[in-house]
This record gives structure tokens, C-alpha cells and sequence, in this order.
């Protein structure tokens, strides 16, 4: 069941990419996938203690993550030195 709402999503997804101004999905829709995308991926690096791929490799630009992490970055109001400081701790891995 869970594979059918991410292959929706998905679909939706790529359609509204067509026209992004206008599309089927929300602001709020899109805003509720990302944050629970992002929970879930830190709490998974968390609990295994290694970095799983965040993106597919080519389906994404440098503009898109730098738009997409700066928007992040304000909505938790976080500072560049601080974000810098948390990019440069050791990262541990089990493995991966």
C-alpha cells in the first residue's frame, strides 16, 4: 500500500514539474512530504550512525539543492557559522 501513495506521489510530482506555478500538489502537500522526508532521513543517519544517499544521483542540479537547502536553512532560522560548524564534525560509519 505504501508503495502505491510513493508511486502517486511521484507521478504528481513529475507532472507538476511540467508546470510548477500551477500544479496538483500544494505548497502544504509538498511542505508535509519534506519534512517528514527529512525527519525521517536524519533519524535514519542517526539510529545507523552512517549517511544514506539523500538524492538520486543526476535528478537533481546544484541550483536545485542550493535552493531547496537555503529555504531549509531559513525555515529553521539556522546561521552559516553554525551550519558550517555542524559540516565539519567527524562523521562515524558502520559501514556505507
Amino acid at each position: 500500500m505504501a508503495f502505491a501513495c510513493i508511486a502517486d506521489f511521484a507521478r504528481l510530482a513529475q507532472q507538476d514539474l511540467l508546470q510548477p506555478e500551477a500544479g496538483q500538489l500544494s505548497d502544504e502537500d509538498l511542505a508535509q512530504v519534506m519534512t517528514l522526508a527529512v525527519r525521517l532521513y536524519a533519524a535514519r543517519a542517526e539510529a545507523r550512525d552512517q549517511y544514506p544517499v539523500p538524492l538520486q544521483a543526476g535528478e537533481v542540479t546544484a541550483t536545485d539543492v542550493a535552493i531547496t537547502a537555503s529555504e531549509m536553512i531559513r525555515a529553521v532560522d539556522i546561521n552559516l557559522f553554525d551550519l558550517s560548524m555542524w559540516h565539519g564534525r567527524p562523521r562515524n560509519h558502520r559501514g556505507g
